[in-house]
Order: C-alpha cells, then sequence, then structure tokens
C-alpha cells in the first residue's frame, strides 16, 4: 500500500527518508550486529548516538553555552509539574497566559506548587486568538512567565516570544520547535514533546539556562529534578534510546535541509497555500484570528457535522488521512508539521475545492 500523507496532530508524520534509514539499521546499526533498541545506554556506541542527537540539536537551535539540553521522558504534561517544582524558588507564584487546552493543563498542575497569576486569556472566544499582554506592567515579584508557544487545537501561535525582562521566560515548544528560525537564547526554558517535529512520541527536549539549576523543591523526587538530570547527563535512569536516536536522525534530515530557517520558509510557503484556499472558500471557513494563524495546524470548518464526516471520510479515502478537528472544536485540522510535503497540501486543497464544487 502506498504511504498516505499523515495530517495527525501528533504523533505526526516522520520524513519518509528517515523511516528507511532507521529500517536499514534496525536488525544491524552500522556493523555493530544488534539493533539500537539492544544497546546498552552506557555503551560507547550508543553514547555516540547520544551525544551526536545533543550537538546536532544545540547548531540547529544556534544554542549558547549558557543553556543545557536534556532528553527527558513523561511528555509535556510532567513539564507541567517539573517546571513549578524547580523555578518556584523565591516568590511562589508564576504568570501564565492562558491560550488553550495545554495552557489550561499547564495552569492546573503549576497551581499544586503556588499562585497562579493569569495574565493573558483567550478562552472567551474559545482560543481563536493570542490575548494582548501589557508585559513591562506585569507584576515583578514572580518567579516566572509561562507561555504555549502553538496551539495545536486551536491553530494560534506567538509570532513573537514576550520580553520579560529579568524574568524567565519558560515556553512550550511542544508543536513548533524547528519548525522556523527563532532566537531561543530569549527563552530561559524550553520543553518540547517530541512527536510533531522532533520524532516519535517518548522523548521530552528540556533545554534550560544553566542559572535556573538547583532551586529545585527540596521534596521534589530527584527524577523530576533538572540539577540532577543536568549531573548525569539525561541518564538518571534508563533513557528512551531508540527514540533519541530517531530524533537524531530527524535532526540530520533538518540540517540536510537547510535548518530550522529553510524549514520555516517551507513551512510558510504550506501554510498560505491552505490558507489561501480555506479564505477563498464558501464552503470552508477559519475561526482564527488571522495575525495569530499557526504554520504548523490549521483548523477549519464547514459548519454541518454531516458534511464535515462526508469530507473526512471522503479525504481518508484519497488518502489524505487524520483530519478530523479536536473534539473540543469539532470540524477539520490539517498539521502539516516539517515533514509534511508540500505535495500532500496541495492534495488536500485539490479535495477542498473539488468537495466543493
Amino acid at each position: 500500500m502506498a504511504r498516505v500523507f499523515n495530517f495527525s496532530a501528533g504523533p505526526s508524520t516522520l520524513p519518509e527518508s528517515v523511516l528507511k534509514k532507521a529500517a536499514e539499521e534496525m536488525l544491524d546499526y552500522r556493523l555493530k550486529g544488534l539493533s539500537v533498541m539492544e544497546m546498552s545506554h552506557r555503551s560507547d556506541d550508543y553514547v555516540a548516538i547520544f551525544e551526536n542527537a545533543r550537538s546536532l540539536l544545540r547548531e540547529l537551535l544556534n544554542l549558547p553555552e549558557t543553556h543545557e539540553v536534556l532528553f527527558l521522558q513523561g511528555g509535556a504534561s510532567l513539564q507541567f509539574a517539573m517546571v513549578p517544582l524547580n523555578l518556584m524558588k523565591k516568590f511562589k507564584r508564576a504568570a501564565y497566559t492562558n491560550t488553550g487546552v495545554w495552557a489550561k493543563k499547564a495552569i492546573a498542575e503549576a497551581k499544586k506548587y503556588g499562585e497562579i497569576l493569569c495574565v493573558g486569556d483567550s478562552s472567551d472566544k474559545n482560543f481563536s486568538y493570542i490575548p494582548e499582554t501589557d508585559w513591562e506592567n506585569i507584576p515583578k515579584d514572580i518567579d516566572y512567565v509561562h507561555i504555549t508557544s502553538n496551539n495545536t487545537i486551536y491553530g494560534t501561535t506567538y509570532h513573537a516570544w514576550p520580553d520579560t525582562g529579568d524574568i524567565p521566560l519558560v515556553v512550550d515548544m511542544s508543536s513548533n520547535i524547528l519548525s522556523e528560525s527563532m532566537d531561543v537564547s530569549k527563552a530561559d526554558l524550553i520543553y518540547a514533546g517530541a512527536q510533531k517535529n522532533i520524532g516519535p512520541s517518548g522523548v521530552t527536549v528540556v533545554i534550560i539556562r544553566k542559572s535556573l539549576l538547583g532551586y529545585a523543591d527540596e521534596k521534589a523526587p530527584s527524577l523530576l529534578n533538572y540539577q540532577k538530570h543536568v549531573e548525569a547527563g539525561s541518564m538518571m535512569n534508563t533513557p528512551p534510546c531508540y527514540n533519541i536516536y530517531m530524533a537524531g536522525l530527524v535532526f540530520e534530515w533538518i540540517k540536510e535541509h537547510g535548518g530550522p530557517s529553510a524549514m520555516g520558509e517551507y513551512n510558510r510557503k504550506k501554510a498560505a497555500l491552505l490558507y489561501e484556499t480555506i479564505d477563498k472558500s464558501k464552503t470552508f471557513s477559519s475561526a482564527v484570528n488571522k495575525k495569530d494563524r499557526s504554520l504548523m495546524n490549521v483548523p477549519f470548518v464547514i459548519g454541518d457535522a454531516k458534511r464535515e464526516k462526508a469530507f473526512i471520510d471522503e479525504a481518508e479515502k484519497k488518502g489524505l488521512v487524520n483530519l478530523k478537528g479536536h473534539r473540543s472544536v469539532g470540524g477539520m485540522r490539517a498539521s502539516i508539521y516539517n515533514a509534511m510535503p508540500i505535495e500532500g497540501v496541495q492534495a488536500l486543497v485539490e479535495m477542498m475545492l473539488n468537495f466543493e464544487k
């Protein structure tokens, strides 16, 4: 069977060349006589795989030496608790913007460890926009500011990160890391689940400024302490070895294709094609504020549940899969991460135009 175009929000499509490379090396990794899945994480061969992945990520992000890179487990959801456990050290309160489901979950978890100030909230319009925040006048007696840079369910994104001055900025970049060129050094802590632009689910990237280490709650379990993970080189316990290997292959693929800058140019081209089709359509529409539209996740609706189901069913027959929107917004959603080829978007656009006719 031919490969389909997978528009899933995550786990998402992976570069075909990466999958082929992994398949080639599945039984015998580079004449070592065993699979990466079978390697000891302490072996020289695996440590080389690990360090290559970390080095490539640092290179792609142009990450300064002021920041550490960790490969952890537990997904972005575990970071909802790790962040306050490690950063709520002085004032025991932090500022969050509420821009969707994942931001709400991060807020709920952080409330267990301190006071949370909501400094931006777009729930009044079902998270269809990025709220304006007067960043210069937010309280100074907070430990950090947290934003979700891209919202997979609602299709909104921060096209520019806030300047929080001396207050540490924490960014959940799970769904748009490496999708375009960004000055990530502006953030003091970044976390990202792998299953969008990095690789298969199971590994979580954490990038943290060194000056934030060493302040974890004394009651925090060791596995939830960033400092201890840094000291152990991300190997306090057995890491998700194969997932890190896969992430390294994706990092190599991104580098070979011009890095985040080239990814951004390609992603903007894909998104423009899809948004233009939606905006010109008399059948499909988008509720997302145009200036806040995501390059990664494009939700759209018809407004009639039966017709939407018919569209999704017909699309699946044509090899365009996982287009059903999240249950909280309905309709359709096309996730067009780095690995989605423009041919997939072109096929979707053709399907939409034919359906409208």
